[in-house]
């Protein structure tokens, strides 16, 4: 489905996108500019490669992980700070991979999976009913291996045929991008659409568009709705209740009252009042310095790579392979050395 405006009746609707990074360890740097760039409110991530131990933080996003115990795989939900997002279990998963949160939109919540499922593995329908089975609204979206025209792919596989079916009987819809979503490494390997999205019972439109950006073999997959999800916005004022206990609890009681007394009692009821006030008051770690801006010069390099990577997807010229990559290393390096400053 065609990309359209991400402004609806005045308001800024919710843009999630998924992508297959192919290892995400290396990446960091160009996935946080590429979610700021494209104003990316959740990112569906699959194959991230991470083992439980390694940590991956993202500015101004939450995370929610399942990892694999042996190499390879594993999923992740990328979330913008301020969305209220809980995270869910998804129980009876035999061989598709899947991390869930659930979101409010349309006024109702809405569960949101970012799946993989391995070439190596089956499609099985009882992983589909654990995902699809529950009383919510849900949006899958991920890499499942499975190749069908009808979501715009060049060739249909078995799997996909599987998945089609229980897609049918189960009043699923599934939707893919206009352009192909993955650019195997192997220039005899066509381009084709393998990152899909499928939703049971939404209210509400999806519009789909693959952008050239980030540097897997998958281009990541924008994914605009109609709607915004609802926000929570941490108080900006102290919790009263809890600053009145803390109060009680820090200013001392005297029997008896006298001129030096009074003098400690003042000292002492307005340094009770500094910290009940701190204890109640919400903590934000603001940055000690702001992070100094993209330049230009990297900007136009991103854009100068991207705009390659697109030829040598029609192409499969080396030459520009090879240019590709070693842009892709001085935006490395460039945007390390920024961070750095």
């Amino acid at each position: 489905m065609a990309a359209r405006s991400r402004w609806t009746e005045g308001c800024k609707a919710l843009r999630l996108s998924c992508w297959n990074g192919d290892g995400v360890r290396g990446r960091k740097l160009e996935l946080e500019h590429s979610l700021s760039q494209h104003s990316v409110d959740t990112c569906l991530l699959s194959e991230t490669f991470l083992n439980p131990g390694q940590s991956r933080r993202l500015a101004n996003y939450g995370r929610h992980r399942i990892d694999r115990p042996t190499a390879g795989g594993c999923t992740a939900n990328l979330v913008r700070r301020g969305i209220v997002q809980p995270s869910l279990p998804v129980p009876g998963l035999t061989h598709l991979e899947a991390t869930a949160i659930q979101v409010t939109m349309v006024g109702k919540p809405v569960l949101i999976l970012a799946a993989y499922l391995s070439p190596s593995r089956t499609l099985i329908g009882a992983d589909l009913t654990a995902c699809f089975g529950g009383e919510l609204p849900v949006l899958i979206a991920g890499d499942l291996n499975a190749k069908h025209v009808d979501w715009k792919s060049r060739l249909n596989t078995r799997r996909a045929k599987l998945l089609r079916d229980y897609g049918d009987e189960n009043s699923c819809l599934i939707f893919g991008p206009d352009s192909p979503t993955t650019n195997p490494h192997n220039p005899l390997v066509t381009p084709d659409v393998l990152d899909i999205v499928i939703t049971k019972n939404l209210s509400f439109l999806l519009y789909l568009i693959s952008c050239s950006a980030l540097s897997s073999d998958h281009l990541p997959v924008l994914i605009d709705t109609a709607f915004r999800s609802s926000f929570h916005h941490p108080p900006d004022r102290p919790d009263w209740t809890n600053f009145q206990t803390q109060l009680e609890e820090l200013i001392p009681f005297y029997s008896e009252l006298h001129e030096m007394v009074i003098s400690t009692c003042v000292e002492n009821f307005s340094n009770a009042v500094l910290k009940a006030l701190a204890a109640s008051t919400p903590k934000r770690r603001p940055r000690d310095y702001p992070r100094p801006p993209i330049t230009a010069g990297i900007l136009e390099e991103i854009r100068l790579k991207n705009r390659l990577r697109r030829q040598w997807q029609l192409t499969r010229d080396p030459a520009l392979k090879a240019e590709v990559n070693r842009l892709q290393g001085s935006v490395t390096r460039r945007l390390e050395w920024r961070n750095d400053q």
